[in-house]
Parts: C-alpha cells; sequence; structure tokens
C-alpha cells in the first residue's frame, strides 16, 4: 500500500486533468495510511458497446496504477444504469439498451479489462445489486438530494434545455444513480474522463449527505483519435482497439498526427514517467525525431497489450540478419563513404544530408529480430571492426557491413 511521496503522487496523477479536491489525493493517502488500509478506488462503466479502445484504456491504466501500489480497484459494471442511457456528452437522449445486450456486451468488457487490470485482485460489483431493488421511498429520497436548477447546471442539459429540446425526468436520474453507487461501496476515489465531472462530483455530494468522506474526483483528458480533433470513437473509425491485431495497432499509430504523440505518449503508452518525460523533452528539442518518437510509441503500445516479442518483431521489421545483404567493407570508413559503400546513398553528400536528416539508424540484434539501437547523425563517425556485421538502416532499406581493420588515420 503506497503512503504520501512526491513519486508516489506523481505516479498515481500521471495524465490527471484534475482532481477534485486538488490536495486531496494526498490527504486520502495520509488517511488511508494512519489507518494501515488501501483505498478503495472506483471506476465505473455502462457495458454499451462490446469492444474496448485506447481511449477507454486512459483511465483503466490510472486504475492499475492505484492497483500495482497496494489499493483496492473496485469496478462497477452499470448493469442497471446502462439500462437508462448516460446523457454525459449527449445533445439528445440516448437510447437505453435491453438487459441481454448489456449481458453480452458486460461478458466482452471484462475479457478486455484483463488486458489491463489484475482481474483477481479488483472487486467487481454490478450495480443492479443494489439499484434493482430499491424501493420508491428510496428513489424519493434520492431525487430529493438534489434539484432541476442543479441538473441544469450540466453543460449539456443547459444547451437542450435552451434549444427546447426534449429532457427526459429519468435522464436525472442517471447521475444521481452512478453517484449512489459511490456511497454503496464507499469508495475513496473516482477516477472518470473529464465528461464525467458531474457525474462524479454528484457522488460527493451524496456520500456527504449519507455521512461518509466524500471521494476524491480524478478526471482524465478524452484521447482524440487517429489523426483527428474528434475524441476517440468506434462510429467515426478513429480507434486503436485494445483487441486489434499487433501489426494493425502498430500501423494506426503511426498513423497518428505528430501534434498528438505528447497525449498518446502520456496517457497511453504506459512507459514509466520518467521515460515519457525524457522522450517528450527530446521530442520538443528536437533531438528526438518525430518519426522515431512515433516508432517509440507503437512498441511500448504492442507491448503493453501483445507482449515484448510481438513488439521487437515489429519494431525490427521481423527481420532476420540472413534477410539481410552484407557487404564486407575492408577498412573501417567515416559513415559517409560507409553508406556509398553499402549502396544506401549515391553519393557521400547525399549520405550527409540522409545522417543530418535522422534518418540513418544503427539496429542491434535481440534473438533472431533487430531493434533500433540509436540514430547515427556524425557522417565522420567511424564503426570499428567487431565479430558480428554493423547492421544500419536508411529509411526501409537495411545493410550489415563486415568491416576490417581500420585505417592507421582518420579520414577527414
Amino acid at each position: 500500500m503506497s503512503v504520501e511521496t512526491p513519486a508516489i503522487l506523481e505516479t498515481l496523477t500521471l495524465g490527471a486533468h484534475e482532481v477534485l479536491p486538488a490536495d486531496g489525493l494526498a490527504e486520502k493517502l495520509r488517511e488511508a495510511a494512519s489507518q494501515n488500509r488501501p483505498l478503495r478506488v472506483k471506476l465505473g462503466f455502462d457495458p454499451t458497446k462490446p469492444d474496448l479502445h485506447v481511449g477507454h484504456a486512459v483511465v483503466l491504466w490510472a486504475l492499475r496504477r492505484f492497483q500495482d501500489a497496494g489499493h483496492q480497484v473496485v469496478l462497477i459494471i452499470g448493469d442497471f444504469t446502462a439500462r437508462i442511457g448516460d446523457p454525459t456528452g449527449k445533445q439528445e437522449a440516448r437510447p437505453p439498451l435491453s438487459k441481454a445486450e448489456v449481458e453480452a456486451n458486460a461478458k466482452t468488457y471484462l475479457a478486455q479489462l484483463g488486458r489491463i487490470i489484475d482481474l483477481d485482485k479488483a472487486e467487481i460489483r454490478r450495480n443492479g445489486e443494489w439499484l434493482e431493488h430499491m424501493a420508491m421511498e428510496e428513489v424519493i429520497r434520492l431525487l430529493g438530494q438534489t434539484t432541476v436548477a442543479q441538473m441544469l447546471q450540466r453543460e449539456n442539459f443547459a444547451l437542450r434545455h435552451d434549444r427546447g429540446d426534449p429532457i427526459g425526468l429519468h435522464e436525472f436520474l442517471y447521475p444521481l444513480l452512478q453517484g449512489h453507487d459511490s456511497v454503496e461501496i464507499q469508495a475513496d476515489i473516482e477516477l472518470g474522463g473529464t465528461d464525467q465531472k458531474f457525474n462524479n462530483l454528484m457522488g460527493r455530494q451524496l456520500q456527504a449527505n449519507a455521512g461518509q468522506s466524500p471521494q476524491v474526483v480524478m478526471l482524465y483528458p478524452i484521447l482524440e483519435g487517429i489523426g483527428t480533433t474528434e475524441k476517440m470513437s468506434k462510429s467515426l473509425g478513429n480507434t486503436i482497439g485494445l483487441t486489434d491485431a499487433p501489426k494493425i495497432m502498430w500501423d494506426k499509430v503511426m498513423c497518428i498526427a505528430d501534434r498528438q504523440m505528447p497525449d498518446y505518449f502520456t496517457l497511453a503508452s504506459g512507459l514509466p514517467v520518467a521515460e515519457i518525460k525524457r522522450t517528450l523533452h527530446d521530442l520538443a528539442a528536437g533531438a528526438l525525431a518525430p518519426r522515431d518518437a512515433k516508432v517509440l510509441l507503437a512498441w511500448a503500445m504492442v507491448k503493453l497489450y501483445h507482449g515484448e516479442e510481438s513488439a521487437n518483431k515489429l519494431r525490427s521489421g521481423a527481420l532476420d540478419t540472413a534477410d539481410i545483404p552484407t557487404f564486407d567493407v575492408p577498412e573501417a570508413l567515416p559513415l559517409a563513404r560507409l553508406l556509398v559503400s553499402l549502396k544506401m546513398a549515391p553519393s557521400t553528400s547525399q549520405a550527409r544530408e540522409r545522417l543530418k536528416e535522422g534518418a540513418v539508424k544503427l539496429l542491434r540484434r535481440a534473438g533472431d529480430s533487430l531493434t533500433p539501437d540509436r540514430v547515427l547523425q556524425d557522417p565522420n563517425e567511424i564503426l570499428p571492426p567487431q565479430d558480428e556485421p554493423w547492421v544500419i538502416q536508411v529509411g526501409k532499406k537495411m545493410a550489415a557491413a563486415q568491416v576490417g581493420a581500420a585505417p592507421a588515420s582518420s579520414p577527414s
């Protein structure tokens, strides 16, 4: 179980857009440590579609960080609330699902959640456990804890009200029922997307009314879809699915816009905080080429969902060294001349240009595959003789150089 330290707070708040109240997480960690208990960290989701994508996974990875720190993850399957329909972000009422549709989706959700969350250690609840059996008196008492004016403060309700569009009274029930879930499980923390702010804060209000310590709300950005400014959504065809095959996932990541990389690294890569910071610093400073950063991102995301072996094979092009032409180079040459000898550039001037662009990479062997080692940029650098050939990549072309003895003096 984690305690409050700057490093723990940085890890647990990675990617968070807002923490409410701002010092709430630190206070909850101190409180839990003094009571020698884990925090109860809630994430609720309505199984409205059968497939999850990496946009959904943003909060799931945040949840996993709490789990890895020793806290109790509580997953609420909204089997009851899904039948009402969450009005969040909708400019019209969302059609409710049937019980059979919800159950079918819930099964696939849990299988996909298991790619991120250790389900054996998680507490998995369905809000139908308590919501289906509420008496009318309890529902009325719940409704009495808020006002129509408060509900109309919600952006999408206000917009629809101003336009004169209908708002069903059952839609007002949704945030109350989701908030009541927090009361039932006595949540310390609730995670959600920024679009869930109203619902999550309702949980704080209902917990306070019930005499509980109000939960801390942690909100995470909505991840944009591939190369768009729209949220990731299957209906828009801009998703990266958790169940996408490794090559499909890789190719989709390589299609994201350069401007999206900071968000994807922070919210979806699963890399350690220090490595994310270093990568984004190098990217902003121009020390890391956008394409190389994207390769690292694709490798990290495929590794998350399909394992390191699949990620390494894709990063190396899954080529064995036997598939790469090998050239005997009698003497160690400066890189610009070496590229010409390997037929990877027609002239030393063009070789220098490719080196300057950051298009030349040195590869290293990882079993039968190859993985990028570093970018080569100095045209005068000399690769010394070694037992195994050096493997160099320029764009999509690869060549191996079996270098002989080094020259007596380095060429200029």
